[in-house]
């Protein structure tokens, strides 16, 4: 399936890319001067309204650029699920694969790609960024993303080589936080850089991100971001050298369940009676094939947080 260029209900644009301070990944801190020095950058994003911006400068992807929804429903989605029992939706296993679909890496992907308000931001250029633990910020603050607990192993399989493990590849995640802001652009969080983080795959092809459950804004499914490197780190200085850029969409058992039984997710109950995974203008017109490995199967509750697997396909 061919890129299409064509953003979400943020105006989501493509980004740009990830690596000169790579090697100091093991650093308990960074050089404040190189802090400053990005934050200066990306700061200018500030001029933003919350999850919304132009999308017209430094992008190849268009479209909308309405906020997210602040109100909030007492209704839930029209599927159901408890919000106290384990649960376990979506998803595909590593016996079959097939390539996952480009889509677009929206409006902030702070991957080197785009631009806000004249200035680019790229985290993947920042010393920390390498880590499996991404809810802290790790640029200038170190404050933390609230939400659901979510644990998520991602498999990078060759779909030219009988599903084979791709061993060594980069592979970069983003998403909202639980009010559906993004980190570095979004009114309130500018000065943030949480839910952002990259990860080489080992031998089975695999990386493990402990991050938070996305919110769902106003005019799309909730998601997550991701940009795969086959050539590793040294190759993801920018989004522009991503082998695929591509999303995962939550499955619908347990986003009703994270958005009508946590209280940090109440702006998006609204939002998600509002989408489907059918008309949202990302996901919309993937097959049955690409939509089932493209939804991640989770498993848990809201105490205990979700845990969950997904395979990522691409052709070598």
């Amino acid at each position: 399936m061919g890129f299409r260029e064509r953003g979400d209900s943020h105006g989501e644009p493509h980004g740009h890319g990830l690596a000169e301070d790579l090697q100091a990944i093991g650093r308990e801190m960074f050089a404040r001067r190189r802090a400053l020095a990005f934050m200066a950058s990306a700061g200018t994003a500030a001029a933003l309204s919350a999850c919304g911006g132009d999308d017209s400068s430094g992008s190849s992807n268009s479209g909308s650029t309405s906020s997210p929804s602040t109100s909030s429903s007492s209704t839930s989605s029209s599927t159901t699920s408890s919000t106290s029992s384990s649960s376990t939706s979506g998803g595909s296993s590593d016996a079959s694969c097939i390539a996952d679909p480009t889509e677009t890496n929206g409006p902030y992907p702070a991957d080197g790609t785009n631009t806000a308000s004249g200035s680019t931001s790229n985290v993947l250029t920042q010393s920390g960024v390498v880590r499996s633990d991404i809810r802290s910020s790790f640029i200038g603050s170190t404050n933390t993303a609230g939400g659901v607990q979510l644990e998520i192993e991602l498999q990078l399989v060759d779909v030219s080589n009988g599903c084979a493990p791709i061993e060594g590849a980069a592979i970069y995640v983003w998403h909202c936080d639980a009010s559906g802001l993004y980190s570095l652009y979004s009114s309130g969080v500018t000065t943030e850089s949480y839910l952002r983080g990259v990860q080489v795959t080992d031998s089975d092809g695999k990386v493990t991100f402990t991050t938070i459950y996305p919110a769902c804004y106003s005019g799309r499914w909730p998601h997550i971001h991701f940009e795969v490197f086959t050539g590793g780190l040294t190759s993801a200085s920018t989004g522009r050298t991503a082998a695929l850029i591509s999303q995962l969409a939550m499955p619908a058992a347990n986003n009703t369940a994270v958005f009508t039984g946590d209280s940090r997710y109440t702006a998006s109950i609204a939002n998600y009676n509002a989408i489907s995974l059918s008309s949202d203008n990302v996901f919309g017109d993937n097959t049955s094939a690409q939509s089932a490995q493209q939804t991640p199967t989770l498993s848990g509750s809201l105490t205990a947080g979700y845990t969950g697997t997904a395979v990522i396909g691409i052709a070598t």
